[in-house]
């Protein structure tokens, strides 16, 4: 069985010979750059440059040996772009390590800290010295909207203006066919699952812009004017999904959304408000998706604990949900495998990465995939990914551990 093939039979719940095994197939399966450099070193791999894939939460791309090692299942579609010397440039990483970013993203060394700066010169994210990853620090809505100019804004919003490959590389009017031709290429090259991030997100647009607080205030206090910012976000989410459907959907098998609608205690928002302000709206994306390219399957990125939330992601359209936070509250696995795992895949959850991961030895790892993986591996319906990134602290003992118990627990008997 191909890693395509082993993928989408865990979507259709379906028997195949083992669990699929996702690493850095989306920008929240991924390993920090600092994680990874260590893990190559440990593992006595060839040394080769860290490329940062994702400026903000310092993640790395992933060699195809490293892939290959692990027995990974999936890659992501921007591993297709930014192949040239061109478009990476010199950096280091907070622990000295050298590396590469992304050519377009605008650096600047402040006193004691590194920013990132918006196409107009404003500071946008910080990485003040001994933190580990860049934070926001400009909300273009938090004194004044103007939803006439929601997409100019997006550049002056951390995560909306720091672009991950292809980034810029697919923009322009040349961009839908250089971005088809990308995908086109990876399709014929590899016989991984092929996710495509798209993002469309709705809540988290709202804190995007405005900030957590302020946008929270106008869910609550000012419904018509949220009904409005998000009518024009959706009417912007359909333009882009016409146009990177159309390129890249036939040679797609997984489009991922984001929208962190949970926190540790529970959902951000009550199931009466996401009935109200996000489910016909999330229904309307996925609608369209489906419409566009029927054979792909819609997968949400949603941190936290999101279980009273489920019935109406799934109604709405959801295949599959990632990352499967078991820490949070209602987030039980057994729970919600007996629940909702007829109707749903979970992509992740698959290893504690609050505690074990990080602070566990490789023998607790290991006990800590078998577990999970016991709970929601039988029929079908789970990709095996560690809960959320690995972070920089992680031994890489403990990644090889995971990946090797992850393997080897999610035989299924013949």
């Amino acid at each position: 069985m191909t890693s395509r093939g082993r993928v989408l039979a865990a979507l259709n719940h379906r028997p195949s010979d083992r669990v699929p095994l996702d690493l850095s197939g989306h920008r929240s399966s991924g390993i920090a750059a600092i994680a990874y450099a260590r893990l190559r070193k440990h593992l006595e791999l060839p040394s080769r440059p860290v490329r940062v894939y994702d400026p903000v939460q310092q993640l790395a791309i992933v060699d195809d040996d490293l892939l290959d090692r692990f027995h990974i299942d999936t890659i992501e579609l921007g591993r297709a772009f930014a192949l040239e010397d061109k478009h990476w440039q010199e950096w280091v990483l907070p622990d000295g390590t050298p590396c590469l970013m992304p050519a377009w993203v605008r650096l600047r060394r402040d006193e004691g800290r590194w920013v990132i700066l918006s196409p107009d010169d404003l500071v946008i994210a910080q990485m003040p010295d001994g933190v580990l990853y860049f934070e926001q620090t400009h909300w273009p809505f938090a004194e004044q909207d103007d939803l006439d100019r929601i997409a100019d804004v997006l550049s002056q919003s951390m995560w909306t203006g720091v672009a991950s490959p292809p980034g810029p590389l697919v923009a322009g009017p040349d961009g839908a066919a250089v971005l088809a031709e990308g995908a086109r290429r990876l399709r014929r090259e590899s016989d991984r699952a092929i996710l495509g991030l798209f993002g469309g997100n709705l809540l988290e647009m709202g804190q995007f812009l405005y900030r957590n607080d302020n946008f929270f205030y106008l869910l609550a206090g000012s419904p018509a004017r949220a009904h409005a910012f998000l009518d024009r976000v959706v009417e912007m989410h359909l333009a882009n999904l016409e146009r990177f459907m159309r390129a890249a959907g036939p040679h797609l098998d997984i489009i991922l959304f984001g929208d962190d609608l949970g926190m540790q205690s529970g959902p951000q928002v009550s199931p009466r408000m996401y009935r109200e302000f996000f489910f016909p709206r999330q229904q309307v994306l996925w609608r369209r998706t489906k419409e566009l390219a029927p054979h792909i399957k819609i997968m949400l990125h949603c941190c936290g604990g999101v279980r009273e939330l489920l019935p109406g992601l799934i109604e709405a359209g959801l295949d599959a949900i990632n990352p499967v936070q078991i820490t949070c509250r209602g987030m039980a696995p057994g729970e919600l495998k007996r629940e909702f795992g007829a109707r749903l895949t979970f992509w992740g959850g698959g290893c504690d990465t609050r505690s074990i991961l990080s602070g566990g030895t490789p023998d607790q790892v290991r006990a800590n995939v078998r577990e999970l993986v016991s709970i929601l591996k039988p029929g079908g319906g789970f990709v095996f990914q560690q809960v959320h990134n690995i972070l920089a602290d992680v031994p890489p003992a403990n990644v090889v551990a995971m990946f090797e118990a992850a393997f080897e627990a999610g035989r299924y008997e013949p």
